[in-house]
C-alpha cells in the first residue's frame, strides 16, 4: 500500500489545532518540520475535500498554506535510505542502519530498517522514550508497545531484559517492519507484532511494562485502557505530545489510576512516566 503525504506550512500554535483536527479524520502519524508538520494517511483513505475542510476552517487564523503528494514504497525506501544518519542516545544507545558502522563502543545497538514506518530514533520523541527506558528495570518484564512504528522500542526493551514484548500497530507496513527488524535484531524469539489497535489487546494479560508514543488525541482515548493492561504497582512511559498538552495527559492519567513519577522534555515534546 501507499500513501499520501499532507504537508502543511502553519505557525506553531496553529499547527497543534490542525494537527488534532486531522487526528480526527483518520490521520494517525505526524512529523513536525520547521515550517509546519506533515500528516500521513493511507491512500485509500486519503479523501482531500476533507482535508480542504479542516484548513478552510482555520485559514483566518494564520498563515496557512498545504499540499499534498502519493508516496510510494519505492520512493519511501530511497528516501530514507538517502538521509537516515546514525544517531546516539543517551551516550548508550547506538541507532543505525544495516550500512552502517557498528558502534562497539556503545552499551546497545539497535539496527532499524525504516522502510515504511516511522520511528528511526530521530524524532524527539523516540529518543526521550528510549531515554526513560534506560532508567526502568525490564529484566524479565512482559512488556506493550503502542503504536510500536519500526519496532524501535521494543527491540530496545528486549536488549534491557525483557523476556516477551507485544508491539501493536494500526498500518500493515508498520506490524510488518517491526517483525522484520526484531529478526535484524535477532530478538524475533521475544517479539510479536500485531496489527490492530487497542482492540488488538482483547484477551491479554496485564502487562508489567506499557511504551504507548503514539499522539495526544490517542492516548487520551485509551487511557482507560491502559490502566486495565498495566499490572498494579508497574510503570508505563507516555510521549507523542507537546509540552503544553502534559497537565492534560497528566489528569487524564490520574483520572484513570496512573500516579505521575517524572517526565523529559526535548524540543517541547515530552515524554512522561507513570505508575498504576
Amino acid at each position: 500500500m501507499d500513501f499520501v503525504e499532507v504537508r502543511v506550512q502553519a505557525p506553531r500554535e496553529l499547527a497543534d489545532i490542525l494537527i488534532a483536527e486531522l487526528a480526527e479524520v483518520g490521520y494517525d502519524t505526524f512529523e513536525d518540520n520547521d515550517d509546519g508538520f506533515c500528516a500521513y494517511i493511507g491512500e485509500g483513505d486519503f479523501n482531500p475535500d476533507a482535508v480542504a475542510e479542516v484548513m478552510s476552517r482555520y485559514e483566518a487564523l494564520g498563515e496557512l498554506e498545504f499540499e499534498h503528494r502519493v508516496i510510494t514504497r519505492q520512493n519511501w525506501n530511497a528516501e530514507w535510505e538517502k538521509n537516515f544518519e546514525p544517531l546516539v542516545i543517551a551516550d548508550k544507545v547506538s541507532v543505525r542502519a544495516p550500512f552502517h558502522e557498528p558502534r562497539p563502543d556503545l552499551q546497545y545497538e539497535i539496527v532499524i530498517m525504516p522502510r515504511m514506518s516511522f520511528g528511526t530514533g530521530h524524532h524527539d520523541t523516540t529518543a526521550l522514550m528510549i531515554t526513560n527506558q534506560l532508567e526502568i528495570d525490564h529484566q524479565g518484564k512482559r512488556v506493550l508497545d503502542m503504536g510500536c512504528g519500526t519496532g524501535i522500542l521494543a527491540i530496545m526493551a528486549v536488549l534491557l531484559g525483557a523476556d516477551y514484548v507485544l508491539a501493536v500497530d494500526v498500518e500493515p507496513w508498520t506490524a510488518e517492519n517491526a517483525a522484520d527488524n526484531a529478526v535484524e535484531n535477532n530478538v524475533q524469539n521475544k517479539v510479536e507484532a500485531r496489527l490492530g489497535d487497542i482492540t488488538a489487546l482483547d484477551g491479554e494479560a496485564p502487562f508489567d511494562i506499557i511504551l504507548a508514543n503514539i499522539n495526544r488525541n490517542v492516548l487520551l482515548e485509551d487511557m482507560t485502557a491502559y490502566e486495565r493492561y498495566l499490572k498494579p504497582g508497574c510503570p508505563i512511559l507516555f510521549s507523542g505530545f507537546y509540552e503544553e498538552d502534559l497537565a492534560l495527559i497528566r489528569a487524564a492519567a490520574e483520572k484513570a489510576g496512573f500516579r505521575y513519577e517524572s517526565h523529559r522534555i526535548q524540543n517541547d515534546w515530552v515524554s512522561a512516566i507513570f505508575y498504576k
